[in-house]
């Protein structure tokens, strides 16, 4: 698995009230949120990315904001909740 390393400055984690560990995992599920938004992942990839099981990524939409972009893909997902 690759690593991906963000320098910011110290001032943010103050500004969002946020330790080192939760703005990592915030920034891990923001990016898999954005680019599933853009379409370059499906919601399950996005998953991993963010490193949540897919029934819990799709939760995850919900609080950015972000809708299942196909019917397609929802059905897909609606198969996974149900069983």
């Amino acid at each position: 698995m690759a690593t991906l390393t963000i320098e910011y400055p110290d001032e943010i984690l103050v500004s969002l009230k946020e330790t080192k560990a939760s703005f990592s995992e915030e920034l891990k599920i923001a990016a898999a949120v954005k680019l599933y938004e853009l379409g370059k992942l499906s919601s399950g990839k996005a998953a991993k990315l963010a490193g949540m099981d897919k029934v819990s990524f799709l939760k995850a939409l919900g609080r950015y904001r972000i809708s299942i972009t196909t019917l397609e893909e929802f059905k897909e997902d609606m198969k996974v909740v149900i069983s």
